[in-house]
């Protein structure tokens, strides 16, 4: 007669607990390639429509998947990126027509093929501290756009109503029928891809974009300014262009801020070229500089910001106005090796300026 062996209990568990692993892992491998078929399929498998999906230069491929997902061509940011480190496909900048009945194979298919549409895309800079006048001109020359298009266009009150609606920083302060230009100064300065058959709704929505997305960076200052937002826009587009011969923004910024402060007018000669609508190669006459025309701060018939921005300021004149220093001085000037000195007193200020133009530093315009 055999005797049996008696089972070792401890190695029954462990068979049937590793029995038990191997199934739960091969359900969920199942389910989880069952839910990245879903995810990596297409939107829309009968969308017929094709957008244009630009991809800027220095992009990641986080940056990429995100903004595909916000532009609802692919079901899942996260699937997205997984996906692209399985397969490790290179990315290139362009513009590339895709559409919702893309599976994310052939989407990356496509922004790995550089195949991109440049030949429908123009590179477009605007510079900071240029006025409204000079982008409408760009504009106007890369696009053949006529310019009293352009300018019906940003001055009606529908269209600009449109965009109080649209962007969070723009309010009723761009409705003033003073103002010489409802956009000045909200036209973010920078060099943008743009199609060649673009708008002017189109050109304006993305300059303005790139706007919101710089402010964003500030909203908590912005929150507890003593300013509004105009005010602070206006602020800054002073600063681009007094602090353009200057490193120092900063101290620039604190220069004002000091003269608000203290009711006394900005005396900024920037304000009154603009006000006088001339640009820096010629002189301002007395009348111009007394002018009480409500963009000029170096007259005397008011004290404070003036009625809106001059010009496109760049991040560095926003961030200035966000962290400004903190001093006591209320004068400043630049020489011509862009140092800035600063001074408590009109007097020491005036003495720095004979000094500089003694000394051959003084900037001539």
């Amino acid at each position: 007669m055999m005797i049996k062996k008696p089972e070792n209990k401890i190695d029954s568990v462990v068979s049937k607990i590793t029995l038990i692993g191997t199934i739960v892992l091969v359900i969920g491998m199942i389910v989880f390639v069952f839910i990245s078929l879903y995810f990596l399929a297409p939107v829309n498998s009968k969308s017929d429509d094709m957008v244009d999906f630009l991809v800027e230069e220095g992009w990641s491929k986080h940056k990429i998947a995100d903004q595909l997902d916000q532009n609802n061509l692919i079901k899942s940011s996260f699937f997205f990126k997984i996906y692209m480190k399985i397969n490790e496909k290179e990315m290139y900048a362009g513009t590339y027509k895709l559409s919702k009945s893309m599976s994310v194979d052939e989407i990356i298919k496509i922004l790995n093929s550089a195949a991109s549409l440049e030949n429908e895309t123009i590179t477009v800079t605007f510079i900071e501290g240029r006025r409204l006048t000079s982008y409408v001109d760009k504009i106007s020359e890369t696009f053949a756009i006529p310019k009293e298009d352009i300018l019906n266009k940003i001055s009606d009150e529908a269209y600009l109503n449109s965009l109080i609606n649209q962007y969070w920083f723009l309010n009723e302060d761009i409705l003033n029928k003073d103002l010489y230009y409802a956009l000045e100064g909200y036209l973010f300065p920078d060099t943008y891809i743009i199609k060649k058959s673009a708008t002017i709704e189109e050109i304006i929505s993305k300059m303005l974009s790139t706007m919101e997305n710089k402010l964003s960076l500030f909203k908590d200052d912005i929150n507890v300014s003593d300013y509004s937002m105009h005010e602070l826009i206006t602020l800054a587009s002073i600063i681009e262009l007094e602090g353009a011969s200057s490193d120092d923004r900063a101290g620039v910024a604190g220069v004002f801020y000091n003269r608000l402060k203290d009711s006394w007018t900005l005396g900024s000669d920037v304000t009154t070229y603009y006000a006088a609508k001339k640009d820096f190669s010629v002189d301002l006459t007395w009348s111009e500089i007394n002018d009480c025309n409500p963009y000029n701060t170096r007259g005397t018939c008011f004290t404070g910001l003036p009625i809106g921005p001059i010009a496109s300021p760049s991040l560095a004149s926003l961030t200035a106005v966000f962290e400004p220093a903190e001093h006591d001085y209320y004068y400043f000037v630049a020489d011509k090796n862009k140092k800035t000195y600063f001074n408590i007193t009109e007097a020491d200020h005036v003495a720095e300026r004979n000094r500089l133009i003694k000394e051959k530093l003084w900037h001539e315009y």
